[in-house]
């Protein structure tokens, strides 16, 4: 059977689209093939007589129900697919599948076919993007398929019974698929002809095969915990090895002994100042020791680990501990940053110095307080939507269980060396901090100077053997370059993980280029899951143009749901939910953000479920697939554009490394859409506009494209959108920024800027600042040392503008800071 040759007169502007039907094939064939379904005795008649009662064509009922079946296939409310008007020939009919009932929905597919018949739509010249994907035959014309049509749904008569036939291209559906979305149209028909006054915005189109194959067939295999926490499991190791390494850093080394004594000593400490069960223990100290100490000792006293960076603003830090309801601080003097005043207050915490515990003859015997597996283990705050942080609370049970699950996928044992590199403040750190002497391994804690210089952090993870790291795809994008401007082995290194950003399958192939025999792993998770609950591990180059999120973790559940937290069909985009050991409590003395984010499990009844903001579907293999962000939508002229999308079509641009989207716009205008991009600098912004217009609809363009070398990371290693929308409106505001640069010491620091920064020269203004047009801490490192560090860093935070820059330089006479001296 072959594709027939379509005729298609009333084809639509490709900028308007035709609604998509996902595919679903693990072996993809070229070809069509036809699946029937025979409708129920009496449905016939029973068409008939419902259309009689809601005075609409008997055709109305079957569009209506293809529309249900499309909306839910394509997680869109208004769909557009080609509608039947004789053989070989077809209009575009566009439905909104609007929340209401059966009966709404039939009597606007009803006005949907007397607008094709009074006002048919315009004919525009064909064109490949303009091909429909879905085609609803409800006379029985056909069924044919027009070429690029995925899917032909047609109701006619065989063997005088009345069937439903499905024609599809084998290359986009398999046989199960096809069954599937047949069995959708039979369950939206039956609803229809049944109950026309129920909601069909609350109807589950799956079958009960299909339902179970998602809560358990895409679940993580089940796994039995240890009857132990984390804590205890590091116990039993510090008897067993109490002699090896736990832990490095700036070259001490502290064994199992050392570690545990210490943590145990800060453990009877807390005790004796009277903490109770999941009592919350700030820590406040830098990353090192004794700071992995705390960690260890807050678990081992029964307590909740809360991390505080002292150099957050006072107010946070004050919302942040009386959010959490924190009774005890463990700090260090010349730690406590803007915590001082906080804790100088009569209702303030109390406070321990925990080096002066650590290091004292207390006792340091195990504290062996129990811990029940459902206890609290610690709360991360999280940037909320207002505003105001939210405290993720995460129980033993979770941690754990993601503690093993790493041990697992990147393959930690007693030989492994971890780097510690994350702030205390993201999650991630944890699992870097305590997965190593989980299972006999060691870590590493790695500086910060040390991070933001990818030569020197690579010069540290090949001397000290590391074996395994987690960054994020930002961070990693600079190692590769790194690596590929200087090629080196790492012969320890086993794996490496990539995490908090989607990672593109072009970055994984450059990896695999400079380290080929490294492991790749794309993890996925939310603070408020305990982390990543899904690994896609790499042991080879990636094929694919985009990189899934892979499967989840063990005794992990993730469904893909609708706005009624209904399962969606298979490889249909919806909300990604979490489900299982791995959801936490929810956000800590913040009821209503709980409820808006926490709801009952409606297909586990007694579990938990997380609806966390991401979309996602799921692919023909089991695995999962990353789509974007529900809240990353704007307007653009009245079209609804997700920046996620924009963003997917510019890292397919050959030459785009990297990209990031973001929204500007002058108040009192539309907003605007601007791009940022690494990689090829001779991608201008035209070119790259005119690339993208044979990706996008033109209201998906953006405005401007603007070439970087490198995008600003925040931190934690992500890209800085606040950055580069701020940078956007910096250009945006033209050449009235202020004077050019002067000849000289200015010129040649503008150059240098320039540079790192990845802009054009002639941008830069004598009053311009470095980190307002999108300088990081990194770039800073990179100007210090592009300019044989006549400046450091903090030099960019007391003379932040050009002009004051090039005076300071000009007044040390060239030479290196007295900050840089040896």
């Amino acid at each position: 059977m072959t594709l027939t040759h379509d005729v298609l007169p009333g084809e639509m502007a490709s900028a308007t689209g035709w609604t998509p039907i996902p595919h679903w094939t693990t072996t993809p064939v070229r070809g069509v093939a036809d699946r029937a379904s025979e409708l129920p005795d009496g449905t016939e008649a029973l068409l008939r007589l419902r259309a009689r009662e809601l005075r609409v064509a008997p055709s109305a009922l079957h569009l209506a129900a293809h529309a249900k079946v499309l909306a839910a296939l394509s997680g869109e409310t208004a769909v557009t697919f080609a509608r039947t008007t004789g053989r070989g020939r077809y209009l575009p009919c566009r439905l909104t599948v609007a929340p209401g009932t059966w009966r709404e929905l039939v009597r606007a597919a009803a006005r949907a076919e007397d607008l094709l018949r009074t006002e048919p739509p315009d004919q525009p010249p064909a064109s490949r993007r303009s091909r429909p994907e879905a085609v609803c035959d409800p006379e029985g014309h056909g069924p044919d398929l027009p070429s690029g049509a995925v899917l032909c749904v047609s109701v006619r008569e065989d063997a005088g019974r009345p069937v439903l036939m499905l024609r599809f291209r084998t290359d986009a559906l398999d046989a199960d698929a096809a069954d599937r979305i047949a069995g959708y149209h039979l369950v939206a028909l039956r609803g229809i002809l049944t109950d026309p006054d129920a909601r069909h915005d609350h109807q589950c189109l799956l079958s009960e095969p299909e339902l179970r194959f998602q809560t358990d067939g895409l679940a993580g295999p089940p796994r039995t915990l240890p009857d132990k926490r984390l804590h205890e499991l590091f116990e039993e190791g510090a008897r067993r090895h109490p002699d090896s390494v736990a832990a490095v850093h700036r070259g001490r080394r502290w064994t199992y002994r050392d570690l545990n004594v210490r943590a145990n000593r800060l453990a009877r400490a807390l005790l004796a100042r009277g903490t109770r069960s999941e009592d919350v223990v700030a820590v406040v100290l830098p990353r090192d020791l004794s700071w992995m100490a705390a960690v260890l000792a807050v678990f081992k006293a029964g307590g909740t680990y809360l991390p505080v960076d002292p150099d957050y603003p006072p107010e946070r830090i004050a919302t942040m501990l009386e959010r959490a309801s924190c009774r005890v601080v463990l700090t260090e003097p010349g730690s406590a940053g803007h915590l001082a005043g906080i804790l100088a207050t009569a209702s303030g915490p109390d406070v321990i110095d925990a080096p002066e515990v650590t290091e004292s003859g207390a006792d340091g015997s195990d504290p062996g307080v129990p811990v029940p597996s459902d206890a609290l283990a610690y709360v991360f705050f999280t940037s909320g939507s207002t505003g105001e942080p939210k405290g993720a609370m995460v129980e033993h049970a979770g941690m754990l269980n993601h503690l093993l699950a790493k041990t697992d996928d990147l393959r930690i044992d007693a030989g492994s060396v971890v780097a510690q590199t994350a702030s205390q403040c993201f999650d991630i750190s944890l699992w870097q901090l305590l997965a190593g002497p989980l299972v006999g391994g060691r870590t590493l804690l790695v500086e910060q100077d040390a991070v933001l210089d990818a030569h020197r952090f690579l010069d540290l993870v090949a001397e000290e053997r590391v074996s395994v790291l987690q960054v994020v795809p930002s961070y990693l994008d600079v190692l590769v370059q790194a690596l590929e401007r200087t090629p080196r082995t790492l012969p320890a290194l086993k794996c490496v993980s990539a995490t908090g950003e989607a990672l593109r399958a072009e970055l994984a192939r450059r990896w695999f280029g400079v380290s080929p025999g490294t492991s790749l792993v794309n993890a996925y998770g939310l603070t408020e899951t305990s982390d990543d609950t899904n690994h896609e591990v790499m042991r080879e180059a990636p094929r694919r143009d985009r990189i899934p999120l892979g499967r989840p973790i063990h005794n992990v559940r993730l469904y893909v749901m609708d706005d009624n937290l209904t399962p969606v069909p298979l490889g249909a985009p919806g909300t990604i939910a979490f489900s299982g050991v791995c959801v936490g409590r929810g956000y800590v003395n913040d009821p209503d953000r709980t409820a808006e984010s926490y709801r009952p499990d409606p297909l586990r009844p007694g579990e938990r479920l997380h609806l966390g903001g991401d979309l996602g579907r799921w692919l023909p293999d089991g695995r999962l697939e990353f789509l974007g962000r529900r809240d990353s939508q704007v307007k653009i002229r009245g079209f609804r554009v997700e920046i996620g999308d924009v963003e997917s079509a510019l890292l397919r641009v050959p030459g785009v490394r990297d990209g990031a989207v973001v929204v500007t716009g002058a108040e009192g205008r539309g907003p605007d859409l601007v791009a940022f991009h690494s990689g090829d600098p001779t991608l201008g912004s035209d070119r790259l506009r005119l690339l993208l217009g044979e990706l996008l609809p033109a209201y998906m363009v953006p405005t401007s494209c603007h070439w970087q070398d490198t995008l600003p990371l925040t931190p934690n290693g992500k890209i800085d959108r606040k950055a580069l929308a701020s940078l956007a409106e910096t250009w945006g505001a033209g050449a009235g920024r202020g004077e050019a640069p002067r000849p000289g010491t200015e010129e040649r620091l503008a150059e240098a800027w320039a540079a790192v920064l990845g802009t054009d020269p002639s941008t830069i203004r004598r009053g311009d600042a470095f980190f307002d047009l999108g300088g990081t801490s990194l770039t800073a490192v990179e100007l210090a040392v592009a300019l044989d560090r006549v400046v450091t860093p903090r030099d960019l935070r007391t003379a932040p503008t050009l002009a004051a820059l090039a005076e300071l330089i000009d007044a040390r006479g060239g030479e290196r800071s007295d900050a840089d001296r040896p």
